[in-house]
């Protein structure tokens, strides 16, 4: 039976040996659109949920998430919300991924192939920009959301939490009180280093990813055991399909100062991801700690920071 581990030698960077397969579940199952990506092999493998950006389709992260299921991981992308009109606050984010997350126990073995085994005790959540915020939302409880099951490790993916410093939209995650954040899980942050720079830099243009309400202020909350990557020389949007279509996956491209592709930037948040997942459930990092010496890693990066 196949499973989830991987040996050091394998390039995470690239894909993986599983063979990833997308399944779609509509809201009439989970009253929420869901995208659930599947390693096809027999075997039991943990589980990933990962929150999409503001105004972000899911489907913007169709190659992150196949990228991450082939190292042997169920990766579930659900769309929190539909349409533009959805305002800055968050609580329909944190809202929607509660739900995801009290189905899997009764609901997520149901769609799965037969071969395959979901294990709920290793869930992971993960979060890209207002998702990185909802996620982190999420785990602390900031709304009193009672959740069925336990996650084991947290993401943030350049996450955001508001306009600037002191102008955080609801429900707030950022205390600015260092390593005030009471979560007995390991933690991950990974900040774009283009992420707090203006495309336009005239008003009203504001940064995607604006000093004060940012990966730094989010990993200086932290506590142990946490790490914190910052990729130089890409942005806010660089984590998503190399192609977005329509006329938001349009936008994309002309919303953030961005590296010049963003196949580095993905692959890199793919691997570290792996890296991660496999350190926080295994309970093994040093490979993790080895990455930033990874010579295959297809960045340079800016920041690299553990406390553990």
């Amino acid at each position: 039976m196949a499973h989830s581990s991987f040996p050091v030698e394998i390039n995470v960077f690239s894909c993986g040996k599983f063979h990833p397969k997308p399944i779609e579940i509509n809201n009439e199952v989970t009253r929420k659109p869901l995208t659930i990506v599947t390693p096809l092999e027999e075997g039991e493998f943990p589980v990933l949920i990962l929150l999409h950006g503001f105004l972000l389709d899911r489907d913007f992260y169709s190659q992150l998430s196949c990228h991450i299921a082939s190292h042997g991981f169920i990766v579930l992308v659900p769309q929190l919300y539909e349409g533009i009109l959805i305002g800055f606050d968050a609580d329909v984010d944190v809202e929607s991924a509660a739900e995801i997350t009290n189905w899997l126990p009764e609901g997520l073995q149901k769609v799965l192939p037969s071969q395959v085994k979901a294990n709920l005790t290793k869930i992971g959540l993960a979060g890209h920009s207002r998702g990185g915020k909802a996620a982190f939302a999420l785990a602390l409880n900031r709304l009193n959301t009672k959740l069925n099951l336990k996650f084991s490790a947290l993401i943030g993916i350049d996450p955001v939490d508001g306009l600037e410093k002191w102008k955080q939209t609801q429900p707030k995650v950022l205390t600015y009180v260092p390593h005030s954040f009471d979560l007995e899980i390991p933690v991950m942050v990974i900040g774009s280093g283009l992420g707090e720079f203006l495309i336009i830099p005239i008003w009203p243009f504001r940064p995607c990813a604006p000093e004060g309400v940012n990966h730094k202020n989010f990993y200086n909350e932290c506590r142990k055991p946490a790490c914190y990557f910052v990729v130089k020389d890409y942005g806010h949007l660089d984590v998503l399909d190399t192609q977005t279509t329509g006329p938001t996956g349009v936008a994309t491209y002309c919303m953030c100062k961005s590296g010049k592709t963003r196949d580095p930037m993905r692959m890199f948040v793919g691997g570290v991801v792996v890296t991660f997942l496999k350190a926080s459930f295994d309970g093994d990092f040093s490979y993790l700690m080895a990455i930033k010496d990874d010579e295959s890693s297809p960045v340079s990066l800016q920041t690299v920071n553990f406390m553990l």
